[in-house]
């Protein structure tokens, strides 16, 4: 038998060499403890979450810790055993922090998508979580042909790890939101799995505004022909703060389109973001359209932001693959033509952030929520531009 992998923890041969070959398992016990030296673990503060990551986490239901903004037609609720068949549905865990959440919940919280008319968005609220080391499973189900926003908002002192799983039939375009703004001493582990069908589209948005450590991992798999996703993200780190995602889009079905758009703005000192983006097109996916773009704004010195993107291709029978990243500071041609009309170098500064990152809250189709998410960033800028 040969050793064990420095990648993945499973039995191999040798050390993994892409994304696509990771090993997955929902048994925490077979993942070696990460030392930091692993390729998806290594930019990720593992001191500050090794309770998530190997401890014993409490797997109770968050009841009373969940609240519904309002009932929505076309959507609903419900708290389901772990023997339940949608648990696992979407995927698998492929790392020791996942896989530990996954062995430790005891029920999961299942969301149905049924309606075809979409009468407003529904918004799940999570908050006043403690400080005990926690896991959770969520399980969210589109049936064929719906429609329907769903907002997942999380907010206050946290220690949480958890699975999310994504599953959107056929015909159906749904948009899955979640948003962390957790307190600044929270650290929060989550893996996002996605299963789109035929003809099926998500969208996927991650926002990260607050918390200590935040990882925030989507992995989104175009199952079947004609699936599509558009993967947006927008983070805001602070001083201290280490905000992270991990995105992977699998290309598994031929005609398959995917557009992956990340924004992240980061001040003070040790604020830290990361963000690494798989791409993998395989062999049966022809007509493929994809790109994937990562852009940082770096508003102060002592900051550091991470990107990786990756793309790896395996038919050239494609429509199109590409991938983009960047970060830099203030771009003085827009400062310059603000200020040559009245408006003051610390105003100017405010819009060019403020304008860097609408183009993600835009993308969300929830006018409510996205207000309130605009107000979240002014005030961002009210302490640091």
């Amino acid at each position: 038998m040969g050793s064990r992998s420095h990648t993945d923890g499973a039995w191999s041969e040798r050390p993994v060499q892409t994304r696509s070959e990771r090993y997955a398992s929902a048994n925490v016990g077979d993942f070696d403890e990460p030392t930091g030296r692993e390729v998806d673990w290594k930019l990720t503060p593992i001191k500050l979450v090794r309770d998530l990551i190997n401890g014993e986490l409490d797997g109770s239901p968050l009841e009373s810790q969940v609240a519904v903004a309002q009932p929505v037609d076309g959507f609903s609720l419900a708290w389901i055993d772990r023997t339940d068949e949608r648990i696992g549905s979407a995927g698998l865990p492929e790392d020791r922090a996942s896989a530990n959440a996954w062995s430790h919940f005891d029920q999961a919280l299942a969301i149905d998508i049924t309606g075809e008319e979409p009468t407003g968005e529904f918004i799940v609220s999570r908050s006043g979580l403690g400080t005990v080391a926690r896991a959770a499973h969520t399980v969210i189900t589109a049936a064929p042909n719906s429609r329907g926003i769903l907002v997942l908002e999380n907010s206050g002192d946290a220690r949480i790890a958890e699975n999310v799983e994504i599953v959107v039939g056929e015909g159906a375009h749904v948009t899955v939101v979640t948003i962390q703004e957790w307190n600044d001493s929270a650290a929060h582990l989550a893996s996002h799995f996605a299963q789109v069908g035929r003809d099926a589209t998500l969208r996927h948005i991650v926002v990260s505004l607050g918390g200590g450590v935040v990882r925030v991992n989507p992995s989104i798999h175009l199952s079947s022909p004609g699936s599509n996703t558009e993967a947006y993200g927008l983070y805001f780190a602070d001083a201290g703060q280490h905000l992270e995602q991990q995105v992977y889009i699998d290309h598994e079905a031929e005609n398959s389109r995917s557009r992956v758009k990340y924004k992240g703005a980061l001040q003070g000192e040790g604020a830290h973001s990361v963000w690494i983006g798989d791409v993998l097109i395989r062999q049966s996916a022809d007509g493929t359209d994809s790109y994937e773009e990562n852009r940082n704004l770096v508003l102060s010195e002592g900051t550091r932001a991470d990107s990786i993107p990756n793309l790896e291709i395996e038919t050239g029978n494609i429509l199109g693959a590409g991938h983009a990243s960047s970060t830099g500071r203030f771009d003085d041609e827009q400062l310059f033509y603000l200020q040559s009309r009245g408006i003051s170098e610390e105003e100017a500064r405010r819009l060019v952030v403020r304008g860097f990152l609408a183009e993600i809250i835009q993308q969300i189709g929830a006018p409510a929520v996205e207000e309130r998410l605009t107000g979240a960033v002014e005030a961002e800028l009210t302490v640091t531009v």
